[in-house]
């Protein structure tokens, strides 16, 4: 595997780090790019195994840092600020972005989106407001239709906005929003067992600099507001009926409700219509899948999920 990064400028002007892992001989191209959108409070580099995989199987992957996410935020201070404006729909322009570069570079070759945590809802919103980019769709460690209590939550934010400024860290929304994901493993042995049965994994996570960052205020007000707006009818009616859809997660996976919130994410699709979807919960297994125990079983399966919908 090749490893290579490079940097783009958004529309904004924002410098976006961003790394590329090809195949070692070109002649196993299978002539299909994987984009991932990593989660909240961690980088794209830590996705460098599941990039191993796919390029052994003859994929190219590319994977940017989101707005406020390593190497795009710079010193660590920075992270968890995402932008002056929406935080939520910049960080999925300079998505889009991407796939724009991936096409030029690739001369036009199917791209499948894979979205971890808070890139799987960045993903949901982009595959409505770009259903023609996607060939397909991986989402990992998801919900679906946000509960009553996100709105209080948006509030709050807001009111931090009002009384701290759009850049102050939120100790207050950091805990509302993870402070009982740790309860359900109690006896725990850090405040990030939730992530993973594996303890090495935790601790790598815990030991790097650039994973979990108190957020900002604003980072809380607009990603619930995205939230919101992923559910509005005008915006599900977007979802391609076509596009192959998978749907992977923990078991014990507090983001995702256990369960049950993908259960109903999946019931969700299937109402509005989507013909090719797959999905699969991993019994015990928590909130970062690819980082888990069982994680070969975990890349084996998004392998011969891709090969299955023959995209060649």
């Amino acid at each position: 595997m090749k490893r290579s990064s490079f940097i783009f400028t958004d529309k904004k002007g924002k410098d976006i780090n961003t790394y590329k892992w090809e195949p070692d001989n070109l002649l196993e191209d299978k002539g299909l790019v994987i984009q991932i959108a990593h989660g909240m409070a961690e980088t794209a580099l830590r996705y460098e195994r599941l990039a191993e995989k796919l390029t052994e199987n003859g994929y190219i992957v590319y994977a940017n840092d989101h707005r406020g996410h390593g190497k795009t935020a710079g010193k660590v201070e920075n992270l968890g600020y995402i932008s002056e404006d929406d935080g939520f729909y910049d960080m999925i322009y300079d998505m889009n972005e991407l796939t724009k570069i991936i096409k030029k570079e690739n001369q036009d070759k199917k791209v499948i989106l894979f979205g971890h945590s808070m890139g799987s809802f960045l993903s949901q919103r982009y595959i409505q407001m770009y259903p023609e980019e996607l060939s397909g769709l991986i989402l990992c460690g998801s919900n679906g239709k946000p509960k009553p209590i996100v709105a209080i939550g948006k509030g709050l934010a807001k009111m931090e906005i009002r009384s701290k400024g759009e850049r102050a860290k939120s100790d207050l929304m950091n805990k509302l929003s993870f402070g009982s994901f740790n309860k359900h493993f109690e006896p725990t042995r850090t405040d990030f067992d939730w992530l993973s049965r594996d303890e090495s994994e935790v601790d790598k996570y815990i030991k790097d600099p650039y994973c979990g960052a108190i957020f900002t205020t604003s980072y809380y007000y607009y990603f619930l507001k995205g939230l919101k707006d992923i559910h509005k009818e005008e915006n599900l009616k977007n979802i391609p009926k076509n596009t192959p859809i998978f749907i992977i997660s923990g078991g014990q996976d507090p983001v995702g409700d256990y369960g049950e919130g993908i259960k109903n994410l999946v019931n969700l699709y299937r109402d509005l219509g989507v013909t090719n979807l797959d999905s699969k919960i991993y019994e015990g297994a928590r909130h970062e899948l690819l980082n888990e125990i069982n994680k070969e079983e975990v890349m084996n399966d998004i392998i011969c999920w891709i090969r299955k919908q023959k995209f060649i």
